[in-house]
This record gives C-alpha cells, structure tokens and sequence, in this order.
C-alpha cells in the first residue's frame, strides 16, 4: 500500500516537473517575440517612415536635377533640316575580275632558252615573254625553201617544154597527145609549187612560235617554267598568265527591284556612276560606270549582277579583290534633307520630332530614299527646323526639351568620356550627298 502511494508521488512530481519547462520555453519564446515586434515597430513607426522618405526625396532630386538639369525637361541632340539634292545610291559587295585573262602557253615543244619579262610587271601586247630553241624549227624552215626552189625551177622548164610542143603541134610536127601530157605535167609543178609554198608558210610559223609574245596587254603573274625546261603546248600551267587590269571589272549583285531602272538608263545611254571603296569604306579605290549587265536574275537571292567598268590608271584595283561598290541610280533634286537618326517609327507611322523654343512637335514625314547618314523626307517641314537626333525615345508631343550642345574642341578627352555617361552627344552634321 506504501509502495502504491510512493509510485504515485512519483509520477505526479515528474507531471508537474514537465509541466514547468513547458511554461517555461513558452514564456522565452514569448519574450523574443516581443523584442523583435519592439525593433520593428520602432523602425517602421511614423519617424522611421517620415526619414525614409526624407531620404528617397532627397535621392531623387538629387539625380533628377543632375540628369535634366530643371524637373521635366529632357536633354536632346539637334540638327538642322536642309533642302539639297540627294543621291538614290544602292550599296553592294562586288570582287574585282580582270577585263581579260590570258594564260600563255608555248605553242610548240623544245627548250626554254630566255625569259624577258618580269613577274608582277606590266606588259604590253606583241612584247616578247619568252624565247624558245628555235634551231630545229630554222632547219624545217630551209627544208621547205629547198623544196619549193626545187619544184620552181621544174615548173619552169616544163612551162618551156609546153610552149615548144605547142609550136610543133601548130606546125603538126608533134603529135596532139604529146601536148596534152605536157600540159598535165606542167599543171602537176603548179600543185607541187603551191604544196612546198605551204609547207614554208608553216616553217615560217612554227619558228615564230619559238617567239612567245604577249596577246594582250596586262599585269603578268609569276612565272610557271624555268630556263631549261622543255615546254610543249600541252603543259597546263602554261608560261605565265597575263591579267587585263585597265579597264578592271567590278561585278557585284543588286536587287531585282533595281533592274528596270538600270536597263532603262543603259537604254537610254545615261551613264550610272559607281563608285569602289576599301573594306573598312574609308578610302575610295576608284570611280567607273555600268557596263552590263547578267542575261537572269539569281532566283536564290532574288538579286541581278552588275558589271561595272573601272579605268584603274593608278592600279589601285587588283583582280579578285573584295570592295564595297555604291552604284548611284538616281539624284532627288531640291528635297528636304534630315539626319537618318532623326526619322523614327512608331504607332503614328514615320516622324521626326522638332523642337521650338523648348517645346517638342512631332511631325508625321514620308521618306523618299536614304543616303547612309542623310535621308529624304516630305511632310510638314521646312529649312532650318531643328529635328531631335537623339534623345527622341523619351519624348512626347508637346514636352520640354533642352537642347545639348556638342563638347568644346578644347575639352580634355577624360572629360568628353565624363560627360558622354551623363548625358547625350550631339549628332554629327549629315552626309553631304553631291549629285554627280
């Protein structure tokens, strides 16, 4: 009976312990709960808030006086509206080609003996390349004149055998069957004599051909035989190749869309001016005209090849060279000229935005042709009107805006970097088209 009442004491003792710490981690959490609550209450109460946005104010005027320099007004790059010609141009990529190309080969086998030219060099047509052993061809040559002397000088006495048979047979102490083989012989040796003057012509020939002359003029490349070597017509590399640069050709492709309008200045015999420039479009190799042009359209590339030709005095246009061709179709004359960069494209269709004493109009424009930084437009525009060039992306109708000018030529280069990451630079002044 004392055991019972010693185990229940027991239990109830460790109840009640459990119970202790249970209260016990509740009224810790509790506490913790309650100091994180005071901390953000004092953070975000009335003061805290009243201070943050104290801050935000003071940011964002900050930033907003630094960026616009006065509330709502936005800094913008002008340029002024001009009324010139323009020129409709297409640009493309073409490759220089020789006008004419000619590999020189021996035209009969022996020896190379001498070498005239020097590679690289330019050469003109009938100039003497290369000469080769002529001795056998000489031989040949004196062989045929032989023979022809030989067959003249029988030819001749039976054209005098003839004319004494005819005497006879006049007199008809000859027989008539005599004459008549005279005759046959005589006609015979006239054959023969036309036979060996034949074979001398092509003496003669062969032994010019020991003569390698150049058929055209041109720039000759490196040599393909060294002295020698036996050449024979059937050598594939040739001698050398010869390359007609003056005129050089440019060939290059443009849109189908453009071909009646080139076959119709062809036809009437206007000239299409094209121009060639280098890689990086900074140096201009040469001025030509259109030629010719491709018999079919490119139904790939929806393109047509152009020929243009190039007088290329000064060499500057070497063959299978890469340039970039700009092929003028046309010239606009009297139009109103704006900065390519000052078109934009948007909901109201094609504008531009002009700026007046700080307000900011959008004017609705229709693009005639672009001339790369120059582009032609009508609408409701006029001389002198100062168009935004850039900037216009954070404009509207009827805003403010500030009109930045260009760096000062003397202004350090550390500054103009400086100053380009604060604010927008000037556009540059548009490409002055001259028509041609």
């Amino acid at each position: 009976m004392q055991n019972n009442e010693c185990q229940r004491s027991r239990s109830a003792g460790k109840v009640r312990t459990g119970v202790l710490i249970v209260m016990g981690v509740a009224a810790v959490a509790l506490a913790a709960w309650w100091w994180k609550s005071r901390d953000a209450g004092v953070a975000g109460g009335p003061a805290g808030a009243a201070s943050a946005a104290a801050g935000a104010g003071r940011a964002a005027g900050a930033g907003g006086a630094g960026r616009f320099g006065r509330s709502g007004t936005q800094p913008v790059s002008v340029a002024a509206v001009q009324r010139r010609d323009l020129p409709v141009a297409v640009e493309a990529i073409g490759s220089i080609a020789s006008a004419n190309t000619a590999v020189v080969r021996a035209k009969v086998s022996g020896e190379l003996k001498a070498i005239y030219f020097k590679e690289g060099e330019p050469v003109k047509a009938g100039q003497l390349l290369a000469l080769i052993d002529p001795r056998s061809y000489e031989i040949a040559r004196d062989q045929a004149q032989a023979a022809l002397a030989r067959d003249k000088a029988q030819l001749e006495n039976a054209r005098a055998d003839l004319a004494r048979y005819k005497d006879l047979v006049a007199q008809e102490a000859a027989p008539r069957q005599q004459l008549d083989t005279q005759l046959a012989l005589v006609r015979q040796l006239e054959a023969t004599v036309l036979s060996d003057q034949a074979t001398l012509d092509n003496a003669k020939l062969q032994l010019s051909y020991t003569r390698v002359t150049a058929p055209i003029s041109g720039q000759a490349g490196l040599k393909q035989a060294d002295l020698g070597n036996n050449v024979t017509p059937s050598d594939t590399n040739g001698l050398l190749s010869i390359a007609q640069t003056q005129p050089a050709a440019v060939v290059f492709a443009v849109p189908d869309a453009r071909l009646a309008r080139i076959r119709q200045q062809l036809g009437d015999k206007q000239p299409l001016p094209v121009q060639a420039w280098d890689r990086e479009r900074r140096v201009k190799l040469g001025e030509g005209h259109v030629a010719s042009t491709d018999n079919a359209i490119d139904a790939t590339t929806g393109t047509i090849k152009v020929k243009a030709l190039f007088d290329n005095k000064d060499g500057s246009l070497f063959p299978n060279q890469f340039v970039n061709v700009r092929l003028q179709l046309d010239t606009l004359k009297g139009v109103l000229v704006v900065p390519t960069a000052a078109v934009q494209r948007g909901a109201p269709g094609t504008y531009v935005y002009v700026v007046a004493d700080g307000t900011v109009a959008l004017r609705k424009v229709q693009v005639l042709a672009t001339d790369g930084e120059a582009t032609a437009v009508q609408g409701e525009l006029k001389p002198g009107d100062q168009v935004v060039t850039d900037g216009a992306d954070r404009l509207r109708d009827g805003g403010k805006a500030e009109v930045i000018q260009a760096p000062a030529a003397g202004a350090s280069a550390a500054g103009g970097r400086e100053r380009g990451r604060n604010r927008p630079q000037a556009a540059s002044a548009p490409a002055s088209g001259t028509a041609q």
